[in-house]
């Protein structure tokens, strides 16, 4: 393996699962009723975390990505959703590599195992699909292998003052199966709705590698922030605007981005 491919393996660490697109958290859809996003991203990063934690200067990396995420209540307890991706990945520098085309495709569902008023329990599982098999790319490196997401959700609506609101919290176990380490995942959403039209959302994606993974990938974390803000333009139609950032990792890029959504129930 050349020094190129293996540096490029460290350097695309934290552009492998960037924030996704929004979906019903923990709850599940009721029979019959659906919703769509749409949500364009666009990051950008000169600079990584080395495996003390430190910023250090790398060659530019860019990344843009539209996530369609489509979900369908079956019953009232269970959720199927598919969700295709495209994206475009550039690496500047010695690598000189970019990479245009599918990215992930997930196929699952999410089962509701209890709630009540205000509480909510459910569990999901998804299939990813890679969109490319070519592992000669560096801008492909960590997109090229089947993965299995399985997690539990627990939601939890209640009010801010006046306001309603809700906290959706999800710890996940990612099986990868190829030369990345398996992962371990805690995704927090705190969400608030001080209007009848606006929602505000704040985010928090934290990543943790299962040790090493063979091929020269490194063990990893990090951890991204993201806010924004979701505007009901009709009762079925919302529009979401927001950013996100990598505040802290290990052996990972140090990512600021973008996120342009679009929502509509049916």
């Amino acid at each position: 393996m050349s020094k190129c491919v293996r540096l490029g393996r460290v350097l695309a660490v934290g552009l492998m699962v960037s924030p996704t697109a929004a979906s019903a958290g923990a709850w599940t859809l009721d029979a019959g009723q659906g919703e769509a996003f749409v949500t364009g991203l666009a990051s950008q990063s000169d600079k990584a975390f080395d495996g003390n934690g430190k910023l250090k200067s790398i060659s530019p990396y860019s990344k843009g990505e539209q996530q369609s995420l489509i979900e369908y209540g079956a019953t009232d307890w269970l959720t199927v959703m598919l969700a295709p991706s495209l994206q475009h990945i550039a690496i500047d520098g010695p690598f000189n590599a970019q990479r245009t085309g599918l990215g992930y495709t997930d196929i699952g569902g999410r089962m509701r195992v209890w709630n009540d008023d205000s509480w909510v329990l459910s569990a999901q599982t998804i299939l990813r699909v890679p969109g490319t098999f070519d592992k000669s790319n560096v801008a492909a490196i960590g997109y090229t292998d089947t993965e299995i997401d399985v997690r539990g959700l627990l939601g939890h609506s209640f009010a801010v003052g006046a306001w309603p609101a809700f906290l959706d919290i999800q710890v996940a176990q990612l099986y990868r199966f190829g030369g990345p380490p398996d992962e371990f995942h805690t995704d927090v959403t705190f969400g608030v709705r001080p209007h009848d039209r606006w929602l505000i959302l704040m985010q928090s994606f934290n990543v943790i590698s299962e040790g090493a993974g063979s091929w020269g990938y490194p063990g990893y974390s990090y951890q991204k922030l993201q806010l924004s803000a979701v505007y009901a333009l009709t009762p079925a139609l919302s529009l979401q605007l927001g950013g996100y950032t990598t505040y802290w990792g290990r052996n990972a890029l140090q990512e600021n981005g973008m996120v342009l959504g679009v929502w509509y129930k049916f």
